[in-house]
């Protein structure tokens, strides 16, 4: 610090020290000056924006399904909601059935003739219930998936191929009948006034092993699995999950075609079983911006961990639900037992009065259950817009949705029915994401909403 001041007052006595030579003897004279206009310019003109608004975007994107595909929309997810209603009433019809004809009570007979085990019991009788139950339920079956279907040209199978898959399931739920079964009247058994409790836990241990093993063991059982093939696609796929966390290095495609035009994706898995999937509807039908806002969405799911999320929520409807089966199983038991032959609750005799209850209460509950997954796909959709940042891409893949979805329900319809956030939602929702990151450079750069 010393050197830089010595320093300093150096160069301020040379400055000051005085100038020899004939400049020095000059006589100072006044320099010439001039007189200088000064006045403010006229601010430039700026191009003033356009406004954005999100209803107009929304209400444009929607007016382009129109006419035919609108109604036949319209008509295909609406007649879905008698459906509801009728799958009830046939369960309670077969249930009758199998109660008042004294069909139950002789299967149970039929297994009590072939071990006085209480616990091998019961998976006697399912193995015959089981069968018994989906024969008499295939004409509802046949129609809902493969008639219906067809009729709205959303299927791409024969009757061969559906039927195929449809034994494929068959064969997946008798086995898993058999061991749930068992177990369950083996809670009522040991403790028959609480079983409810347990048989939730039980259930939601389910729901979890499934999430485990459906994306190995149980999905390529229904369509083929391959590598996404190398490319632009792939590559910003796997950026948006390193992202945002994903454990997984690749993607895979299955051919969903083969079933239907649908289009669909899922990130699913836990403790090493995680795999991104997207069906080749999704590829061949969508743009890039579209299937980044689907993935993007999906990897809302994981990332949010709403897999727990539901098992948790669906956990409590369950307890609810086994909770009134015992209070319903009791007095109907109480009013038709000797009509039955049903002794009590943990008699498997008595497993079409719970199929009846369980059947009536699952639809009570859907405006319940449908605002549990609706709340957690409209939380899947803003983490989609916040990751994918596709807003136009996400609004016209909502448009082909439609082709299965209602776009435009009434509040209270979207409340009872939609366990989906319904077309004008997810569009408003982008739109307003939108109109909220106008001025990012890479949002400046998308396709102009329409207005």
């Amino acid at each position: 610090m010393a050197r830089k001041l010595l320093v300093l007052w150096t160069l301020v006595a040379l400055l000051c020290l005085p100038v020899s030579g004939s400049y020095a003897q000059a006589v100072p004279r006044a320099a010439p000056t001039s007189h200088v206009m000064v006045q403010s310019l006229a601010p430039m003109p700026h191009p003033v924006a356009k406004p954005f608004d999100p209803e107009k975007a929304t209400d444009a994107y929607l007016a382009r399904v129109s006419g035919a595909a609108r109604a036949r929309s319209d008509a295909y997810f609406e007649g879905g909601y008698i459906l509801l209603l009728v799958d009830a009433l046939y369960a309670i019809a077969v249930s009758a059935l199998l109660l008042w004809l004294g069909i139950s009570a002789a299967i149970r007979n039929f297994a009590q003739s072939i071990t006085r085990s209480r616990f091998l019991q019961v998976p006697i009788y399912v193995a015959l219930f089981v069968p018994l139950v989906t024969a008499l339920t295939f004409p509802l079956t046949l129609y809902e998936q493969f008639i219906r279907e067809h009729a709205y040209g959303l299927s791409n199978q024969t009757l061969l191929q559906w039927f195929g898959e449809f034994a494929i399931a068959f064969g997946l739920t008798f086995a898993g009948a058999l061991i749930v079964f068992a177990v369950f009247y083996g809670l009522i058994r040991t403790a028959p006034r609480r079983w409810w409790v347990g048989a939730t836990v039980l259930t939601s241990v389910l729901l979890a092993a499934l999430l485990l093993i459906t994306p190995v063991f149980i999905s390529p059982l229904f369509n083929h699995y391959k590598p996404l093939r190398e490319g632009s696609v792939k590559t910003e796929i796997l950026a948006l999950a390193r992202a945002n966390g994903i454990p997984t290095d690749n993607v895979y495609e299955f051919d969903a075609s083969r079933q239907s035009k649908r289009i669909s994706a899922n990130v699913s898995g836990l403790l090493g079983t995680t795999r991104i999937s997207l069906n080749d509807n999704l590829l061949n039908r969508c743009t890039p911006a579209e299937i980044e806002a689907v993935l993007g969405h999906e990897m809302g799911h994981y990332v949010l961990d709403h897999a727990a999320i539901l098992i948790t929520w669906f956990g409590l409807v369950f307890l609810v639900g086994f909770f009134v089966l015992d209070r319903g199983f009791n007095t109907l038991a109480g009013l038709f037992a000797s009509s039955w032959d049903v002794r009590s609750i943990d008699d498997p005799a008595g497993l079409p009065v719970l199929y009846a209850l369980m059947s009536t209460f699952l639809l009570l509950a859907a405006p319940v259950t449908n605002t549990i997954t609706r709340t957690i796909e409209a939380q899947a959709d803003i983490f989609g817009l916040n990751a994918a940042r596709q807003p136009d891409g996400f609004a016209t893949v909502a448009l082909k949705l439609s082709e299965y979805r209602k776009l435009d329900p009434s509040p209270l319809e979207e409340f009872l029915f939609y366990d989906h956030p319904s077309g004008r939602t997810r569009i408003f929702t982008a739109m307003r994401w939108k109109s909220a990151h106008l001025n990012d450079p890479d949002i400046k750069a998308e396709p102009v909403s329409p207005q």
